[in-house]
């Protein structure tokens, strides 16, 4: 399904349009919380798997979108950054593993072994800490989010194109301060993936 972020206002710090596989209810919540937060790491692959497919669709839809610009602009670098929304590092160090690390891992993988030229990029980091966002509506997510992120400086992307990926999109705010900080540093942010979507979020 294709997701759009929460408005249909569009500025210069708007995340791009984000793809999923699944709803964030169920079952697919339950695999999610076992992976995350109950040490299931084995559920790696499948939900690395469905975060491949939610990116092979980001991907077609960068292409798509390349191929209608200008006649006569150069052709972008070939392989394409796959950067996650990191995780807090409090967090990593209660579960004992980066959950989005290792599903973007495998991902990446996936794609490369299908063909694509994408690399994976540890590129974001946290500049500041944050509250825990259950339970935040959007605009608290937004605000609590709001310059959190920065660039690794030890990241070259200034002039590279890159995809998003996280685990679940809710309000959008994660996406949205990630591509901030992404295009500040002169990326630019072409599509965004996720493994599932609040029910809340209508596919179109």
């Amino acid at each position: 399904h294709q997701i759009h972020p929460p408005t249909t206002a569009r500025t210069s710090n708007s995340p791009p349009v984000a793809w999923t596989v699944a709803a964030y209810e169920g079952t697919v919540r339950t695999i999610l919380s076992a992976y995350k937060e109950r040490g299931r790491t084995a559920l790696a692959d499948p939900l690395g798997a469905a975060l491949a497919r939610a990116l092979q669709a980001a991907l077609r839809a960068r292409t798509a979108a390349w191929d209608r610009r200008p006649v006569g602009r150069s052709p972008p670098r070939q392989d394409v950054l796959v950067v996650r929304v990191p995780s807090a590092p409090g967090a990593v160090r209660r579960r004992g593993h980066d959950p989005m690390r290792a599903a973007m891992e495998v991902a990446v993988r996936l794609l490369r072994a299908d063909g694509a030229v994408v690399v994976g990029a540890d590129a974001l980091r946290q500049r500041r800490q944050v509250a825990d966002q259950a339970g935040l509506t959007a605009r608290e997510r937004a605000a609590n989010l709001a310059h959190a992120l920065e660039v690794d400086p030890r990241t070259h992307i200034a002039g590279r194109q890159a995809v998003l990926v996280d685990d679940v999109i809710t309000t959008g705010a994660s996406l949205t301060e990630a591509t901030r900080a992404l295009r500040a540093a002169g990326a630019e942010v072409v599509a965004a993936a996720t493994i599932a979507a609040t029910p809340l979020r209508k596919p179109h």
